[in-house]
C-alpha cells in the first residue's frame, strides 16, 4: 500500500475501515465531517491506488489490519529513513530489502536511478516498481504472510542464496546493545539473517521508538550491521554506544 500517497482524509478513511471493515459511508461521513458523495470519491480514488477493494455500499483494506496500522505510525520519520536509504544506492547497483513498512519505502525513493536490481521478499515494493523503469525487481517466493506482506520459509531462504548484492537494507522490531536487532516473527529472523549473509554491508533502516525494545527472536548483533540509519529522536548515548561498537549512525 501507498499509504504515503495518501491525503490526511483518505488516511483517516484507511484506519476507521482498518478498525471496522463493515463501517458503513454514512458513519465515516459522519466521523469526518464531509459528505457521504465525498466519501464515495475517496473510496473510488482508494480503489485505484490499490489501497481499499469496493464493495457494495462500502470498501475494505487491501493489505492486513497489521499492516494498515504500521504504516500509519510515524510516516515522516519513516519517508526520511527511507530516502537517506535510497541515497546510498547507486544506478546499476545490486541490493536487498527485506519486508517492512519502513524498509518498502526505499524502492519509492530509487526514482531516477538507473538499473537498480532488488532481490526482496516484499509484496509492498510492487506498486514502486511498477512505476520506476530503472528498478530491476526479483521477489522470492514462498509461503505469503498476509501480516507482514512477505513471503518467507524454506523456498524464500533457498533462492535468495542465489544472489550476492552489495547492500542489505532490513528492518526489526526492536534494537539494542544488549539484544541486539529483534523480531516477533522467527521466519523473519530467518530472512534477515540471510540477507545479511548474502550481501556485501547489512543497512538497518529503523525509526527511533524501535531502539531499546526487545522482540521476541534474536536475530542479529548491533555489530552485524555496517549502518544505522534513523531519524533525530535516537538518544545521543544511544548513538555513542553504536558508534563505539563500530556502527555507522545516520540521523535524519
Amino acid at each position: 500500500m501507498v499509504n504515503t500517497n495518501l491525503t490526511q482524509r483518505e488516511r483517516e478513511i484507511v484506519r476507521l475501515l482498518a478498525e471496522d471493515r463493515g463501517i458503513p459511508v454514512s458513519k465515516m461521513s459522519e466521523q469526518l465531517g464531509v459528505s457521504a458523495v465525498t466519501i464515495r470519491s475517496d473510496l473510488n480514488n482508494l480503489a485505484k491506488k490499490g489501497v481499499v477493494v469496493r464493495t457494495r455500499g462500502g470498501a475494505a483494506p487491501a493489505f492486513h489490519p497489521h499492516v494498515v496500522e504500521r504504516q500509519n505510525l510515524r510516516v515522516e520519520e519513516k519517508n526520511r529513513i527511507a530516502q537517506a536509504a535510497a541515497d546510498l544506492v547507486n544506478d546499476g547497483d545490486t541490493i536487498m530489502i527485506e519486508a517492512g513498512t519502513t524498509t518498502s519505502l526505499i524502492a519509492k525513493y530509487l526514482l531516477g536511478k538507473s538499473f537498480v536490481n532488488i532481490v526482496t521478499n516484499s509484496s509492498l515494493i510492487l506498486p514502486f516498481a511498477r512505476l520506476n523503469p530503472g528498478i530491476h525487481l526479483t521477489v522470492v517466493g514462498g509461503q505469503f504472510r498476509p501480516a507482514t506482506e512477505s513471503f518467507v520459509g524454506p523456498i524464500a531462504l533457498q533462492e535468495l542464496e542465489r544472489f550476492h548484492v552489495r547492500l542489505a537494507f532490513v528492518g526489526t522490531d526492536g534494537f539494542s546493545m544488549g539484544g541486539g536487532l529483534t523480531t516477533h516473527l522467527v521466519e523473519g529472523a530467518e530472512i534477515v539473517r540471510k540477507m545479511a549473509e548474502r550481501s556485501g554491508n547489512t543497512i538497518l533502516v529503523a525509526d527511533s521508538s524501535k531502539f531499546g525494545k526487545l522482540g521476541f527472536v534474536r536475530v542479529l548483533p548491533v555489530q552485524g550491521v555496517k549502518s544505522l540509519i534513523t531519524d533525530r529522536e535516537l538518544p545521543n548515548t544511544a548513538e555513542a554506544q553504536l558508534i563505539e561498537a563500530g556502527v555507522e549512525v545516520i540521523r535524519v
